[in-house]
């Protein structure tokens, strides 16, 4: 009796072994390359820079950050470029995208819908929202925050109160469907979101019939971009992304339960509508922080995760962080493609990018699971 349950229990082993090996080379690849193309990233544009000299004036300016001589002077207006205006956009991207791949990769699980993200339960049209009344009202230019070490518009503090206050709405409504907070249902908060969805973008498109000046901004800003960000718009977001990405994290193993369905996960003695809010909470920080710095970004949180779900599988405990890596490396590529391929310097909103990239391939992938569904 005990060999043979020691038989039966060695293939869980093995399986685990080699299940989890690929998975941990996959996130170590997706490591690699973001650091190696974050160097790159900052020595391309209209004022290219060499790899080996793009990684001098970034040691340069960490040595000099931590107070050490770091070889060599740069040259000053090389370390302008680099330090000053790339990486800050570099980071921010690279944040941006984990953050939107890390929360529709949430979504999906709290939903089990493979097609969730951001925009199912009204977030982005909540911070699309919040930013349309800050340009409205002409605060999304000269209004400083104090204490971000800089000068920050106000815009991305009323998209993201725009995108939370979008998320309370809609667990308000689910709560009011399901009769309590604990108790919401997947389906009940889907419909939430698209009427809160719908409603604020009627509220957006009331907005610019209002204030016919202001649509050329509104309409770029949605579209999302990273012009003109820096390093006080990286500070701005990531004491909410690590919020929720710390959220999300804490919880994986709960998403696993959760994605076999409410009934089972109660079985399995979870208390599935806390486990729920607390998820949706903490991927709502995540991507409303996002599309407050970047404007409506989309496709990414919707690809990458499913993915990587063919890649490494349904594990959250791995798919989180490799959908953060992965999503980050798709969004800095992406604002790359965006800041140079027209000529002159003049740039496309990356969200367009994203959006002829990630449209074909999803397009692509549900093809191709119809056809072995069939």
């Amino acid at each position: 009796m005990t060999g043979k349950a020691r038989d039966s229990r060695a293939p869980g082993r093995i399986l685990r072994a080699n299940t989890l090996w690929p998975q941990s080379l996959w996130i170590g690849i997706i490591c690699a390359a973001s650091l190696a193309s974050a160097v790159i990233a900052c020595g391309l544009g209209s004022f290219p820079s060499p790899p080996a000299e793009t990684l001098r004036a970034l040691v340069h300016a960490l040595g000099q950050a931590i107070g050490l001589h770091m070889g060599q002077p740069v040259d000053p207006a090389l370390s302008v470029v680099v330090v000053d205006i790339r990486l800050a956009r570099v980071a921010l991207a690279w944040l941006t995208g984990a953050s939107l791949a890390t929360a529709g990769c949430v979504f999906q699980g709290v939903l089990r819908n493979p097609l969730a993200d951001a925009f199912t339960l009204g977030v982005s049209g909540g911070a699309a929202f919040g930013a349309s009344v800050a340009i409205i009202f002409g605060l999304a230019g000269g209004a400083a925050i104090s204490g971000l070490g800089g000068s920050t518009g106000i815009l991305p503090l009323f998209a993201l109160a725009g995108a939370l206050l979008a998320l309370a709405a809609v667990l308000a409504l689910g709560r009011a469907g399901s009769g309590s907070m604990g108790n919401m249902r997947r389906e009940t908060l889907v419909l939430a979101g698209i009427v809160v969805s719908t409603f604020l973008s009627a509220l957006i498109s009331l907005l610019k019939s209002l204030d016919e000046e202001s649509v050329a901004s509104i309409v770029f800003w949605i579209m999302g971009s990273f012009q003109g960000r820096g390093f006080e718009h990286v500070r701005l977001a990531l004491p909410y992304m690590a919020v929720g990405l710390g959220l999300v994290l804490w919880r994986a193993r709960e998403l696993d339960l959760l994605a076999l369905g409410e009934g089972q996960a109660r079985l399995l003695g979870l208390d599935a509508g806390r486990s729920r809010l607390w998820l949706l909470i903490g991927a709502s920080l995540l991507s409303g922080a996002a599309v407050a710095v970047s404007g409506v970004i989309g496709f990414v949180g919707l690809v990458v995760p499913h993915l990587l779900r063919m890649v490494i599988g349904a594990g959250h405990r791995t798919l989180l962080p490799a959908s953060a890596g992965l999503g980050g490396l798709l969004l800095l590529w992406s604002d790359v493609l965006a800041r140079s391929i027209l000529p002159g310097g003049a740039e496309l909103p990356v969200g367009v990018v994203t959006a002829l990239i990630g449209g074909p391939f999803f397009c692509l992938l549900l093809g191709r699971n119809s056809q072995g569904g069939a």
